[in-house]
């Protein structure tokens, strides 16, 4: 079974991730694309996240319902912080050993890849599927890696939040419409 790790904040998940996870599905063929919300990133500590830990989940699942190859996870939400991926896709390893594992990432995180801790050990346990936005990104030696390119969606976590916070209107269309409800109804 192909399984893809996505790992992120989702604060809150909206349609540009629900576009690359398909995207990685279909080209990739993947069986199924996990969500995982993350407590702690270990480049993000000392900040917080606009929605609690609760609300993401409710908000993944509500936005992967409709999905049948998607499922969300609450694996990091459960271990201490930080959030290490390597934990996370080891953890994973061990409890579905059959499963060929795959992470999905941005370009942004490809390129501090090699920051991340335990760079070799991920580099065994996963095929990296990187998304990027033009031109492909630079293999690395000895790195399973396939990039993917589905166009551009402009969808972004920090603008919403930030219409949120300045009450004024989303962008139509960032989110699915649970989402949508969901957040104005809180």
């Amino acid at each position: 079974m192909k399984t893809c790790l996505f790992g992120g904040s989702f604060d809150p998940v909206h349609t540009g991730h629900l576009t690359i996870a398909e995207a990685a599905r279909q080209q990739c063929g993947l069986d199924t694309v996990v969500f995982l919300p993350a407590a702690c990133s270990p480049f993000k500590q000392g900040s917080s996240s606009y929605f609690s830990d609760s609300e993401r989940l409710h908000m993944l699942r509500l936005a992967t319902a409709p999905l049948p190859w998607a499922t969300v996870s609450e694996l990091d939400l459960q271990l201490p912080p930080p959030s290490w991926s390597w934990r996370i896709a080891e953890l994973w390893h061990l409890q579905h050993p059959a499963h060929e594992l795959f992470w999905l990432m941005g370009t942004d995180q490809w390129e501090q890849l090699h920051r991340w801790a335990r760079y070799d050990y991920l580099c065994e346990l996963l095929h990296f599927i990187v998304y990027h936005r033009g031109q492909e990104p630079q293999s690395r030696p000895g790195v399973r890696s396939t990039f993917i390119c589905s166009g551009m969606h402009p969808a972004s976590s920090s603008t919403i939040r930030h219409a949120l916070q300045n009450h004024i209107p989303m962008p139509g269309g960032w989110l699915s419409p649970e989402v949508e409800s969901f957040i104005l109804s809180r």
